[in-house]
Protein backbone atom coordinates (compact mmCIF):
# COMPACT_ATOMS: atom_id res chain seq x y z
CA UNK A 1 0.00 0.00 0.00
CA UNK A 2 1.16 3.53 -0.70
CA UNK A 3 -0.10 7.06 -0.11
CA UNK A 4 1.14 10.64 -0.15
CA UNK A 5 0.29 11.38 3.48
CA UNK A 6 -0.29 8.70 6.09
CA UNK A 7 -1.99 9.94 9.28
CA UNK A 8 -1.99 7.65 12.31
CA UNK A 9 -4.99 8.63 14.41
CA UNK A 10 -8.50 9.80 13.59
CA UNK A 11 -9.24 12.47 16.18
CA UNK A 12 -9.44 16.24 15.79
CA UNK A 13 -5.76 16.65 14.89
CA UNK A 14 -5.64 13.80 12.37
CA UNK A 15 -8.90 14.64 10.61
CA UNK A 16 -8.03 18.33 10.43
CA UNK A 17 -4.67 17.58 8.81
CA UNK A 18 -6.43 15.24 6.37
CA UNK A 19 -9.00 17.85 5.35
CA UNK A 20 -6.41 20.63 5.07
CA UNK A 21 -4.19 18.42 2.85
CA UNK A 22 -6.66 16.51 0.70
CA UNK A 23 -6.91 19.15 -2.01
CA UNK A 24 -3.24 18.68 -2.96
CA UNK A 25 -2.47 15.08 -1.88
CA UNK A 26 -3.81 11.57 -1.44
CA UNK A 27 -4.38 11.04 2.29
CA UNK A 28 -4.84 7.84 4.30
CA UNK A 29 -6.06 7.97 7.90
CA UNK A 30 -5.56 4.94 10.14
CA UNK A 31 -7.63 4.25 13.26
CA UNK A 32 -6.72 1.60 15.82
CA UNK A 33 -10.37 0.78 16.44
CA UNK A 34 -13.69 2.44 15.65
CA UNK A 35 -13.07 6.00 14.45
CA UNK A 36 -14.95 7.37 17.46
CA UNK A 37 -12.72 5.69 20.05
CA UNK A 38 -10.37 8.62 20.45
CA UNK A 39 -10.21 11.37 23.04
CA UNK A 40 -11.81 13.95 20.72
CA UNK A 41 -15.17 12.18 20.63
CA UNK A 42 -15.42 12.27 24.43
CA UNK A 43 -14.19 15.84 24.96
CA UNK A 44 -16.88 17.82 26.77
CA UNK A 45 -15.41 21.29 27.31
CA UNK A 46 -14.56 23.27 24.21
CA UNK A 47 -12.03 25.33 22.28
CA UNK A 48 -10.31 28.34 23.80
CA UNK A 49 -10.28 31.35 21.48
CA UNK A 50 -10.54 35.12 21.88
CA UNK A 51 -13.86 36.23 20.36
CA UNK A 52 -15.32 38.57 22.99
CA UNK A 53 -14.59 42.30 22.68
CA UNK A 54 -13.79 42.52 26.41
CA UNK A 55 -11.19 39.77 25.98
CA UNK A 56 -7.79 40.04 24.29
CA UNK A 57 -5.00 37.95 22.81
CA UNK A 58 -2.70 39.37 25.48
CA UNK A 59 -5.02 38.16 28.25
CA UNK A 60 -5.27 34.64 26.79
CA UNK A 61 -1.48 34.52 26.44
CA UNK A 62 -1.00 35.69 30.04
CA UNK A 63 -3.48 33.13 31.38
CA UNK A 64 -1.73 30.33 29.47
CA UNK A 65 1.71 31.39 30.69
CA UNK A 66 0.45 31.56 34.28
CA UNK A 67 -1.10 28.09 34.06
CA UNK A 68 2.14 26.71 32.55
CA UNK A 69 4.09 27.97 35.58
CA UNK A 70 6.98 29.51 33.69
CA UNK A 71 7.65 26.58 31.37
CA UNK A 72 5.61 27.58 28.30
CA UNK A 73 7.40 28.78 25.19
CA UNK A 74 6.05 32.34 25.03
CA UNK A 75 6.49 32.68 21.25
CA UNK A 76 4.61 29.40 20.70
CA UNK A 77 1.83 30.53 23.04
CA UNK A 78 1.43 33.79 21.11
CA UNK A 79 1.47 31.90 17.80
CA UNK A 80 -1.24 29.46 18.91
CA UNK A 81 -3.50 31.95 20.70
CA UNK A 82 -3.41 34.50 17.88
CA UNK A 83 -4.84 31.89 15.50
CA UNK A 84 -7.85 30.96 17.63
CA UNK A 85 -10.40 32.98 15.68
CA UNK A 86 -9.10 31.54 12.38
CA UNK A 87 -9.54 28.02 13.74
CA UNK A 88 -13.09 28.66 14.97
CA UNK A 89 -14.08 30.26 11.66
CA UNK A 90 -12.79 27.22 9.76
CA UNK A 91 -14.74 24.88 12.05
CA UNK A 92 -17.90 26.95 11.62
CA UNK A 93 -17.38 26.78 7.85
CA UNK A 94 -17.12 22.98 8.13
CA UNK A 95 -20.54 23.00 9.81
CA UNK A 96 -19.73 22.31 13.47
CA UNK A 97 -22.98 23.09 15.38
CA UNK A 98 -21.59 25.28 18.14
CA UNK A 99 -23.92 26.61 20.83
CA UNK A 100 -24.99 30.20 20.24
CA UNK A 101 -26.24 32.98 22.51
CA UNK A 102 -29.79 32.53 21.24
CA UNK A 103 -32.48 30.31 22.70
CA UNK A 104 -32.60 26.63 21.81
CA UNK A 105 -35.35 27.02 19.17
CA UNK A 106 -33.80 30.10 17.63
CA UNK A 107 -30.44 28.36 17.68
CA UNK A 108 -31.78 25.48 15.61
CA UNK A 109 -33.39 27.87 13.15
CA UNK A 110 -30.18 29.86 12.80
CA UNK A 111 -28.14 26.76 12.10
CA UNK A 112 -30.64 25.57 9.48
CA UNK A 113 -30.93 28.77 7.49
CA UNK A 114 -27.51 30.42 7.50
CA UNK A 115 -23.95 29.95 8.73
CA UNK A 116 -23.12 30.94 12.28
CA UNK A 117 -21.45 34.28 12.87
CA UNK A 118 -18.52 34.28 15.29
CA UNK A 119 -20.06 36.99 17.45
CA UNK A 120 -23.19 34.83 17.89
CA UNK A 121 -21.32 31.98 19.60
CA UNK A 122 -21.95 31.38 23.28
CA UNK A 123 -18.80 31.56 25.40
CA UNK A 124 -18.24 29.91 28.75
CA UNK A 125 -15.39 30.08 31.26
CA UNK A 126 -13.13 27.38 32.66
CA UNK A 127 -10.35 27.13 35.23
CA UNK A 128 -7.34 29.37 34.67
CA UNK A 129 -9.15 31.64 32.20
CA UNK A 130 -9.89 35.21 33.29
CA UNK A 131 -12.54 35.70 30.59
CA UNK A 132 -15.29 33.77 28.89
CA UNK A 133 -13.55 32.40 25.81
CA UNK A 134 -14.58 28.74 25.54
CA UNK A 135 -16.52 27.98 22.34
CA UNK A 136 -18.57 24.83 22.80
CA UNK A 137 -21.41 22.64 21.56
CA UNK A 138 -23.39 22.26 24.81
CA UNK A 139 -21.29 19.78 26.86
CA UNK A 140 -20.32 17.51 23.97
CA UNK A 141 -18.00 19.68 21.89
CA UNK A 142 -15.68 16.85 20.95
CA UNK A 143 -18.49 14.74 19.57
CA UNK A 144 -19.84 17.65 17.50
CA UNK A 145 -16.38 18.45 16.10
CA UNK A 146 -15.50 14.82 15.43
CA UNK A 147 -18.75 13.93 13.65
CA UNK A 148 -18.59 17.04 11.46
CA UNK A 149 -14.96 16.46 10.43
CA UNK A 150 -15.50 12.72 9.94
CA UNK A 151 -18.45 13.34 7.62
CA UNK A 152 -16.38 15.82 5.64
CA UNK A 153 -13.50 13.34 5.40
CA UNK A 154 -15.75 10.46 4.31
CA UNK A 155 -17.13 12.63 1.49
CA UNK A 156 -13.72 13.74 0.20
CA UNK A 157 -12.45 11.74 -2.78
CA UNK A 158 -8.79 12.06 -1.74
CA UNK A 159 -9.21 10.77 1.81
CA UNK A 160 -9.25 7.08 2.73
CA UNK A 161 -10.27 6.12 6.26
CA UNK A 162 -9.18 2.69 7.55
CA UNK A 163 -10.31 1.23 10.87
CA UNK A 164 -8.98 -1.71 12.94
CA UNK A 165 -5.33 -1.11 12.09
CA UNK A 166 -2.69 -0.76 14.80
CA UNK A 167 0.60 0.98 14.06
CA UNK A 168 3.60 -1.16 14.98
CA UNK A 169 6.71 0.86 14.11
CA UNK A 170 7.88 3.62 11.81
CA UNK A 171 10.21 2.71 8.95
CA UNK A 172 13.16 5.08 8.62
CA UNK A 173 16.16 5.41 6.34
CA UNK A 174 19.45 7.18 6.92
CA UNK A 175 22.38 8.03 4.68
CA UNK A 176 25.82 9.12 5.91
CA UNK A 177 25.90 12.78 7.01
CA UNK A 178 22.22 13.17 6.23
CA UNK A 179 19.20 13.54 8.46
CA UNK A 180 17.19 10.40 9.11
CA UNK A 181 13.88 10.36 7.24
CA UNK A 182 10.62 8.50 7.67
CA UNK A 183 9.48 6.47 4.67
CA UNK A 184 6.74 4.17 5.91
CA UNK A 185 4.96 2.27 8.64
CA UNK A 186 4.52 -1.32 9.74
CA UNK A 187 0.88 -1.80 10.68
CA UNK A 188 -1.07 -4.70 12.17
CA UNK A 189 -4.21 -5.45 10.17
CA UNK A 190 -6.51 -6.66 12.94
CA UNK A 191 -8.81 -8.38 10.42
CA UNK A 192 -6.09 -10.63 8.98
CA UNK A 193 -3.75 -10.58 12.03
CA UNK A 194 -0.90 -9.82 9.62
CA UNK A 195 1.67 -7.02 9.77
CA UNK A 196 1.74 -5.05 6.52
CA UNK A 197 3.93 -2.20 5.33
CA UNK A 198 2.67 1.15 4.01
CA UNK A 199 4.90 3.51 2.01
CA UNK A 200 4.30 7.23 2.28
CA UNK A 201 5.94 10.54 1.42
CA UNK A 202 4.90 11.97 4.78
CA UNK A 203 3.68 10.42 8.02
CA UNK A 204 1.88 12.22 10.84
CA UNK A 205 1.49 10.89 14.37
CA UNK A 206 -1.90 11.94 15.76
CA UNK A 207 -2.37 9.09 18.21
CA UNK A 208 -3.31 11.11 21.30
CA UNK A 209 -1.83 10.87 24.77
CA UNK A 210 -0.71 8.21 27.20
CA UNK A 211 -3.06 8.48 30.18
CA UNK A 212 -3.94 4.79 29.94
CA UNK A 213 -0.53 4.31 31.53
CA UNK A 214 -2.36 5.09 34.79
CA UNK A 215 -4.87 2.91 36.61
CA UNK A 216 -7.58 5.58 36.80
CA UNK A 217 -8.09 7.72 33.73
CA UNK A 218 -10.73 9.70 31.88
CA UNK A 219 -9.33 8.51 28.54
CA UNK A 220 -10.66 5.81 26.19
CA UNK A 221 -8.86 2.47 26.08
CA UNK A 222 -6.67 3.35 23.10
CA UNK A 223 -4.71 6.13 24.86
CA UNK A 224 -1.60 3.98 25.29
CA UNK A 225 1.04 6.45 24.06
CA UNK A 226 1.59 4.65 20.76
CA UNK A 227 2.83 7.68 18.81
CA UNK A 228 5.22 8.78 21.55
CA UNK A 229 6.67 5.26 21.84
CA UNK A 230 7.08 4.82 18.07
CA UNK A 231 8.72 8.22 17.66
CA UNK A 232 11.19 7.46 20.48
CA UNK A 233 12.12 4.10 18.97
CA UNK A 234 12.63 5.82 15.60
CA UNK A 235 15.00 8.39 17.09
CA UNK A 236 12.91 11.44 18.10
CA UNK A 237 13.43 13.42 21.29
CA UNK A 238 10.61 13.54 23.80
CA UNK A 239 10.11 16.22 26.41
CA UNK A 240 8.29 17.10 29.65
CA UNK A 241 6.78 13.65 30.12
CA UNK A 242 6.64 14.20 33.89
CA UNK A 243 3.73 16.60 33.44
CA UNK A 244 0.70 14.33 33.50
CA UNK A 245 -2.52 16.25 34.03
CA UNK A 246 -5.01 14.70 36.40
CA UNK A 247 -8.49 16.01 35.75
CA UNK A 248 -9.95 16.94 39.13
CA UNK A 249 -13.48 15.71 38.52
CA UNK A 250 -14.26 12.27 37.15
CA UNK A 251 -17.51 10.64 38.22
CA UNK A 252 -16.96 8.33 41.19
CA UNK A 253 -19.27 5.36 40.74
CA UNK A 254 -18.47 1.61 40.53
CA UNK A 255 -20.18 1.30 37.14
CA UNK A 256 -19.14 4.62 35.57
CA UNK A 257 -16.08 3.85 33.50
CA UNK A 258 -13.91 6.91 32.84
CA UNK A 259 -16.76 9.44 32.72
CA UNK A 260 -15.51 12.99 32.94
CA UNK A 261 -17.44 15.81 34.63
CA UNK A 262 -16.53 18.87 32.58
CA UNK A 263 -14.66 21.79 34.09
CA UNK A 264 -17.36 23.97 32.54
CA UNK A 265 -19.60 23.11 35.51
CA UNK A 266 -17.20 24.93 37.79
CA UNK A 267 -17.06 27.72 35.23
CA UNK A 268 -20.84 28.07 35.65
CA UNK A 269 -20.74 28.14 39.44
CA UNK A 270 -20.46 24.54 40.63
CA UNK A 271 -18.72 24.22 44.01
CA UNK A 272 -16.42 21.52 45.39
CA UNK A 273 -17.51 20.23 48.79
CA UNK A 274 -16.66 17.66 51.43
CA UNK A 275 -19.23 15.11 52.58
CA UNK A 276 -20.59 17.57 55.19
CA UNK A 277 -21.08 20.31 52.59
CA UNK A 278 -17.99 22.34 53.52
CA UNK A 279 -16.25 24.08 50.62
CA UNK A 280 -12.46 23.76 50.69
CA UNK A 281 -10.87 25.21 47.55
CA UNK A 282 -10.41 28.71 49.01
CA UNK A 283 -7.87 27.19 51.45
CA UNK A 284 -5.63 26.29 48.52
CA UNK A 285 -6.06 29.14 46.02
CA UNK A 286 -7.79 32.51 45.93
CA UNK A 287 -9.42 31.51 42.63
CA UNK A 288 -11.15 28.65 44.48
CA UNK A 289 -12.97 26.33 42.03
CA UNK A 290 -11.61 28.29 39.05
CA UNK A 291 -7.96 27.59 39.88
CA UNK A 292 -5.95 25.65 37.25
CA UNK A 293 -6.39 21.90 37.19
CA UNK A 294 -3.13 20.97 38.89
CA UNK A 295 -4.05 23.00 41.96
CA UNK A 296 -7.61 21.67 42.10
CA UNK A 297 -6.48 18.05 41.63
CA UNK A 298 -3.87 18.32 44.42
CA UNK A 299 -6.41 19.98 46.71
CA UNK A 300 -8.89 17.15 46.21
CA UNK A 301 -6.14 14.55 46.65
CA UNK A 302 -5.05 16.28 49.88
CA UNK A 303 -8.57 16.36 51.34
CA UNK A 304 -9.28 12.75 50.41
CA UNK A 305 -6.06 11.58 52.09
CA UNK A 306 -6.56 13.84 55.11
CA UNK A 307 -10.08 12.56 55.75
CA UNK A 308 -9.62 9.03 54.42
CA UNK A 309 -12.63 9.47 52.15
CA UNK A 310 -13.26 7.92 48.74
CA UNK A 311 -14.37 11.08 46.96
CA UNK A 312 -15.44 14.72 47.23
CA UNK A 313 -18.56 16.30 45.75
CA UNK A 314 -19.30 18.73 42.95
CA UNK A 315 -22.48 20.71 43.51
CA UNK A 316 -24.35 22.71 40.87
CA UNK A 317 -27.85 22.06 42.28
CA UNK A 318 -28.18 25.72 43.33
CA UNK A 319 -28.59 26.71 39.66
CA UNK A 320 -31.99 26.54 37.98
CA UNK A 321 -32.84 23.03 36.72
CA UNK A 322 -33.60 24.42 33.25
CA UNK A 323 -30.14 26.05 33.12
CA UNK A 324 -28.44 22.77 34.09
CA UNK A 325 -30.31 20.59 31.61
CA UNK A 326 -29.83 23.11 28.79
CA UNK A 327 -26.10 23.70 29.35
CA UNK A 328 -25.10 20.18 30.42
CA UNK A 329 -27.59 17.79 28.81
CA UNK A 330 -25.16 14.90 28.35
CA UNK A 331 -23.70 15.08 31.85
CA UNK A 332 -27.25 15.35 33.27
CA UNK A 333 -28.38 12.30 31.30
CA UNK A 334 -25.31 10.21 32.08
CA UNK A 335 -25.43 10.93 35.83
CA UNK A 336 -29.14 10.16 35.86
CA UNK A 337 -28.32 6.67 34.56
CA UNK A 338 -26.46 6.11 37.83
CA UNK A 339 -29.25 7.53 39.98
CA UNK A 340 -27.75 11.00 40.38
CA UNK A 341 -30.04 13.90 39.49
CA UNK A 342 -27.57 16.78 39.31
CA UNK A 343 -30.37 19.35 39.51
CA UNK A 344 -31.02 18.11 43.06
CA UNK A 345 -27.99 16.11 44.19
CA UNK A 346 -24.24 16.53 44.41
CA UNK A 347 -21.93 14.60 42.07
CA UNK A 348 -19.30 12.34 43.70
CA UNK A 349 -15.96 13.00 41.96
CA UNK A 350 -12.29 11.96 42.10
CA UNK A 351 -9.19 12.98 40.10
CA UNK A 352 -8.06 10.77 37.20
CA UNK A 353 -5.21 10.85 34.67
CA UNK A 354 -6.45 13.00 31.83
CA UNK A 355 -3.87 14.68 29.59
CA UNK A 356 -0.23 14.17 28.61
CA UNK A 357 1.39 17.62 28.47
CA UNK A 358 4.70 16.28 27.20
CA UNK A 359 5.41 14.21 24.12
CA UNK A 360 7.34 14.22 20.85
CA UNK A 361 9.31 17.45 20.45
CA UNK A 362 7.96 19.56 17.56
CA UNK A 363 7.93 23.10 16.21
CA UNK A 364 4.81 25.17 15.41
CA UNK A 365 4.30 23.25 12.15
CA UNK A 366 4.41 19.83 13.78
CA UNK A 367 7.84 18.94 12.36
CA UNK A 368 9.88 16.44 14.39
CA UNK A 369 13.59 15.52 14.52
CA UNK A 370 13.03 13.05 11.66
CA UNK A 371 12.49 14.34 8.15
CA UNK A 372 8.97 13.83 6.73
CA UNK A 373 7.62 12.83 10.15
CA UNK A 374 5.10 15.07 11.91
CA UNK A 375 3.44 14.90 15.31
CA UNK A 376 0.26 16.80 16.14
CA UNK A 377 -2.13 17.02 19.07
CA UNK A 378 -1.59 15.35 22.43
CA UNK A 379 1.17 13.12 21.01
CA UNK A 380 3.41 16.17 20.72
CA UNK A 381 5.23 18.65 22.93
CA UNK A 382 4.97 22.04 21.23
CA UNK A 383 5.75 24.33 24.15
CA UNK A 384 2.15 25.56 24.50
CA UNK A 385 1.24 23.84 27.76
CA UNK A 386 4.42 24.08 29.80
CA UNK A 387 4.06 22.49 33.23
CA UNK A 388 0.26 22.48 33.14
CA UNK A 389 -2.26 22.60 30.31
CA UNK A 390 -4.95 25.23 30.66
CA UNK A 391 -8.48 24.01 29.96
CA UNK A 392 -9.57 23.92 26.29
CA UNK A 393 -6.16 24.92 24.93
CA UNK A 394 -5.64 21.34 23.76
CA UNK A 395 -8.20 21.39 20.95
CA UNK A 396 -6.87 24.79 19.91
CA UNK A 397 -3.40 23.25 19.63
CA UNK A 398 -4.74 20.31 17.58
CA UNK A 399 -6.15 22.62 14.92
CA UNK A 400 -3.37 25.21 14.82
CA UNK A 401 -0.56 22.65 14.51
CA UNK A 402 -2.56 20.62 11.96
CA UNK A 403 -2.93 23.81 9.89
CA UNK A 404 0.82 24.35 10.13
CA UNK A 405 1.66 20.74 9.25
CA UNK A 406 -0.57 20.91 6.17
CA UNK A 407 1.21 24.10 5.08
CA UNK A 408 4.62 22.51 5.64
CA UNK A 409 3.70 19.42 3.62
CA UNK A 410 2.21 21.57 0.84
CA UNK A 411 5.51 23.45 0.55
CA UNK A 412 7.50 20.22 0.18
CA UNK A 413 5.28 17.60 -1.41
CA UNK A 414 6.52 18.11 -4.96
CA UNK A 415 10.13 17.80 -3.80
CA UNK A 416 9.67 14.44 -2.05
CA UNK A 417 9.53 11.14 -3.94
CA UNK A 418 7.54 8.14 -2.82
CA UNK A 419 10.02 5.69 -1.28
CA UNK A 420 10.98 2.50 -3.07
CA UNK A 421 9.71 -0.89 -1.93
CA UNK A 422 10.34 -1.40 1.78
CA UNK A 423 11.33 -4.66 3.51
CA UNK A 424 8.42 -6.84 4.56
CA UNK A 425 7.78 -7.54 8.22
CA UNK A 426 9.83 -10.48 9.45
CA UNK A 427 7.96 -12.76 11.85
CA UNK A 428 9.75 -15.99 11.00
CA UNK A 429 11.14 -16.11 14.54
CA UNK A 430 7.77 -15.59 16.24
CA UNK A 431 5.37 -18.19 17.60
CA UNK A 432 1.67 -18.04 18.39
CA UNK A 433 0.84 -16.61 21.77
CA UNK A 434 0.16 -19.36 24.29
CA UNK A 435 0.07 -17.46 27.59
CA UNK A 436 -1.86 -14.19 27.37
CA UNK A 437 -2.12 -13.92 31.16
CA UNK A 438 1.40 -12.42 31.08
CA UNK A 439 0.08 -9.50 29.01
CA UNK A 440 -2.89 -8.76 31.25
CA UNK A 441 -0.81 -9.16 34.43
CA UNK A 442 1.96 -6.81 33.31
CA UNK A 443 -0.58 -4.32 31.94
CA UNK A 444 -2.29 -4.18 35.33
CA UNK A 445 0.99 -4.00 37.27
CA UNK A 446 2.34 -1.07 35.23
CA UNK A 447 -0.83 0.96 35.64
CA UNK A 448 -0.99 0.35 39.40
CA UNK A 449 2.72 1.11 39.72
CA UNK A 450 2.27 4.43 37.93
CA UNK A 451 -0.81 5.37 39.96
CA UNK A 452 0.77 4.58 43.33
CA UNK A 453 4.36 5.77 42.75
CA UNK A 454 4.17 8.36 39.93
CA UNK A 455 0.81 9.97 40.65
CA UNK A 456 -0.47 13.36 41.78
CA UNK A 457 2.03 13.64 44.68
CA UNK A 458 5.48 12.06 44.24
CA UNK A 459 8.67 11.38 46.18
CA UNK A 460 12.22 10.45 45.15
CA UNK A 461 11.95 7.15 47.01
CA UNK A 462 8.79 6.14 45.16
CA UNK A 463 10.15 7.27 41.79
CA UNK A 464 13.32 5.19 42.26
CA UNK A 465 11.23 2.17 43.24
CA UNK A 466 9.17 2.70 40.09
CA UNK A 467 12.35 3.03 38.01
CA UNK A 468 13.70 -0.30 39.24
CA UNK A 469 10.44 -2.15 38.73
CA UNK A 470 9.70 -0.72 35.27
CA UNK A 471 13.20 -1.81 34.18
CA UNK A 472 12.40 -5.41 35.08
CA UNK A 473 8.97 -5.26 33.47
CA UNK A 474 10.32 -3.76 30.25
CA UNK A 475 12.83 -6.56 29.90
CA UNK A 476 10.08 -9.17 30.41
CA UNK A 477 7.87 -7.42 27.87
CA UNK A 478 10.67 -7.07 25.29
CA UNK A 479 11.42 -10.76 25.55
CA UNK A 480 7.74 -11.67 25.25
CA UNK A 481 7.32 -9.34 22.26
CA UNK A 482 10.30 -10.84 20.41
CA UNK A 483 9.10 -14.42 20.88
CA UNK A 484 5.42 -14.01 20.02
CA UNK A 485 3.40 -12.88 17.05
CA UNK A 486 2.18 -9.32 17.15
CA UNK A 487 -1.27 -8.60 18.59
CA UNK A 488 -3.02 -5.37 19.50
CA UNK A 489 -2.68 -6.18 23.21
CA UNK A 490 1.04 -6.85 23.23
CA UNK A 491 1.69 -3.77 21.06
CA UNK A 492 -0.14 -1.57 23.56
CA UNK A 493 1.63 -3.23 26.49
CA UNK A 494 5.00 -2.65 24.83
CA UNK A 495 4.12 1.03 24.33
CA UNK A 496 2.77 1.80 27.80
CA UNK A 497 5.84 0.15 29.36
CA UNK A 498 8.13 2.40 27.33
CA UNK A 499 6.06 5.53 27.99
CA UNK A 500 5.94 4.73 31.71
CA UNK A 501 9.74 4.53 31.73
CA UNK A 502 9.99 7.89 29.94
CA UNK A 503 7.61 9.50 32.46
CA UNK A 504 9.61 8.12 35.39
CA UNK A 505 12.94 9.23 33.89
CA UNK A 506 11.64 12.75 33.30
CA UNK A 507 10.22 12.92 36.83
CA UNK A 508 13.56 11.86 38.34
CA UNK A 509 15.38 14.54 36.34
CA UNK A 510 13.16 17.35 37.66
CA UNK A 511 14.34 18.19 41.16
CA UNK A 512 11.69 20.76 41.96
CA UNK A 513 7.91 21.03 42.12
CA UNK A 514 6.33 22.81 39.20
CA UNK A 515 2.82 22.64 37.81
CA UNK A 516 1.68 19.05 37.44
CA UNK A 517 4.90 17.62 38.90
CA UNK A 518 4.76 17.86 42.68
CA UNK A 519 7.31 16.05 44.84
CA UNK A 520 7.50 16.18 48.62
CA UNK A 521 11.33 16.07 48.46
CA UNK A 522 11.59 19.27 46.41
CA UNK A 523 8.40 21.22 47.21
CA UNK A 524 9.69 24.58 45.87
CA UNK A 525 10.17 25.71 42.27
CA UNK A 526 13.63 26.59 41.00
CA UNK A 527 14.27 30.10 39.67
CA UNK A 528 15.63 28.72 36.41
CA UNK A 529 13.03 27.14 34.14
CA UNK A 530 14.10 24.32 31.89
CA UNK A 531 12.35 21.67 29.80
CA UNK A 532 13.12 18.03 30.52
CA UNK A 533 14.26 16.65 27.16
CA UNK A 534 15.29 13.02 26.65
CA UNK A 535 17.32 11.88 23.64
CA UNK A 536 17.23 8.26 22.46
CA UNK A 537 20.33 6.24 21.69
CA UNK A 538 20.72 6.17 17.93
CA UNK A 539 19.87 2.83 16.37
CA UNK A 540 19.80 1.53 12.83
CA UNK A 541 16.38 1.09 11.16
CA UNK A 542 15.32 -2.49 10.73
CA UNK A 543 12.38 -4.62 9.61
CA UNK A 544 12.55 -6.48 12.92
CA UNK A 545 11.55 -4.89 16.23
Amino acid sequence: MQTDILIIGSGAAGLTLALRSADFAKVTVLSKSDLREGATFYAQGGIAAVLDEVDSIESHVEDTLNAGVGLCNSSVVEYMVSRGAEVVKWLVDQGVPFTTKKSKQENKKTQTNKPLELDSLHLTQEGGHTHRRIIHATDATGKAVFETLRNRAVAHKNITLIEECTAVDLVTQEKPNKRRKCVGLYVLNQTTSRVEVIRAKFIALATGGASKTYLYTSNPDGASGDGIAMAWRAGCRVGNMEFNQFHPTCLFHPHAKSFLISEALRGEGATLELSDGTRFMSKFDERAELAPRDIVARAIDHEMKRLGCDCVYLNISHREPSFITQHFPNIYKRCLEFGIDITEHRIPVVPAAHYTCGGVMINERGETDIQNLYAIGETSCSGLHGANRMASNSLLECFVVAFGAASSISDRINKVDLPENLPAWDESYATSIDDEILVSHNWDEIRRLMWNFVGIVRSSKRLKMAERRIGVLREEIRDYYRRNKVTNDNLELRNIALVAELIINCALHRRESRGLHYTIDYPESLKETKDTVLRPIKSKPTAKS
